[in-house]
C-alpha cells in the first residue's frame, strides 16, 4: 500500500525527464566545455602549451607573412582531446583571449582519431554556444573597486 500511495503522489507532479538528443540541454554560464579558437587573435606566446597539465595542446608558430608586422601568426593548433580534461587554464592565461570555452561537451566518436581536433575544428566547425565573457568568474572587473 505504501508503494501504491507514493505512485499516487507523484503522478501529479512536474517531469524531469528531458528528451535530450531533440531538446539541447542548457548549460549554465561557467560550464567548461570544448574549446573555440580565434586564431587571428592567437599571438603564439605558448603559455597555454605551457600551462596545460595534461600536455594534449600544440600549436607551432610562423614568422608573420606581413613584413610590417612584427611577431608569429599561428600555422598549426592542435588539441588532443583524448587527453584534454577540459580544466580551463588554457583560456584563463591566454592574454589576448584567443582560446576560449564553449558550452558544448559532446565529443563522443568510434575512433580516438576522431578526438584530435585541430585548428580548422576548433575555429570554423565548432561555432555554436561560445561563450561571450571568458572572465565571468565573479572578480572584480575594474581593479577590485566597489561597483558603481
Amino acid at each position: 500500500m505504501k508503494g501504491m500511495g507514493v505512485t499516487l503522489k507523484t503522478l501529479g507532479t512536474k517531469k524531469v525527464t528531458t528528451s535530450y538528443p531533440d531538446v539541447p540541454i542548457e548549460m549554465p554560464d561557467r560550464f567548461r566545455g570544448i574549446q573555440y579558437l580565434y586564431e587571428d587573435k592567437c599571438i603564439v606566446c605558448f603559455q597555454c602549451q605551457r600551462i596545460c597539465p595534461t600536455e594534449c595542446i600544440s600549436l607551432i608558430g610562423k614568422p608573420n607573412p606581413d613584413p610590417e608586422k612584427k611577431g608569429k601568426v599561428l600555422d598549426t593548433y592542435d588539441i588532443n582531446f583524448e587527453l584534454c580534461i577540459l580544466c580551463d587554464l588554457c583560456t584563463e592565461v591566454c592574454p589576448t583571449e584567443a582560446i576560449v570555452m564553449t558550452n558544448n561537451f559532446e565529443l563522443a566518436a568510434y575512433s580516438r582519431d576522431e578526438l584530435f581536433k585541430d585548428m580548422k575544428w576548433l575555429g570554423d566547425e565548432n561555432t555554436k554556444n561560445i561563450r561571450q565573457d571568458n572572465n565571468n568568474i565573479g572578480a572584480p572587473q575594474r581593479g577590485g573597486g566597489k561597483a558603481e
